[in-house]
């Protein structure tokens, strides 16, 4: 029996952040011989778009974008098998649920580094899978960031 997670979900939003996490956890899956999944949620789409196939399909086509690029640039990094998981939503739950969905051992998700003032009145997607989470999540963050 291993001490290290066999499944690595990576949260992904496009962000300088998430790119660090991207390759802490390409890393970590290759050295372990995990396998990565990464997701990327996207937003929600709006009630006024809601009724408009063309809105509502730019955002999941936007959203899938981005995570075919995030895909293509682990599959780069590590020999480990990676997945993709799209999700449409609040952040955070949808992290969590594909977490859960594939027995995730490990989250790993980049930080902005918001403030404690933004922090307290945006809510941070890191803090709530932090508290939420059923495994451990490893926050990547940015050697320069304030705390």
């Amino acid at each position: 029996m291993s001490i290290f997670p066999t499944r690595i979900l990576l949260a992904t939003d496009g962000s300088e952040a998430a790119g660090r996490a991207s390759q802490a956890a390409a890393e970590l899956a290759e050295k372990t011989g995990s396998e990565l999944h990464v997701v990327h949620v996207g937003p929600n789409v709006p009630v006024a778009l809601a009724h408009s196939s063309a809105g509502s399909e730019e955002v999941r086509q936007q959203s899938r974008d981005l995570l075919g690029r995030q895909l293509d640039q682990l599959r780069e990094q590590t020999e480990s098998r990676v997945e993709a998981h799209l999700r449409l939503g609040t952040p955070a739950s949808g992290i969590i649920e594909v977490a859960e969905e594939i027995g995730a051992g490990l989250i790993v998700m980049g930080s902005r580094g918001l403030g404690g003032v933004r922090r307290a009145l945006m809510g941070s997607v890191a803090d709530s899978v932090t508290r939420h989470a059923h495994c451990a999540v490893m926050v990547v963050r940015d050697e320069d960031e304030d705390s």
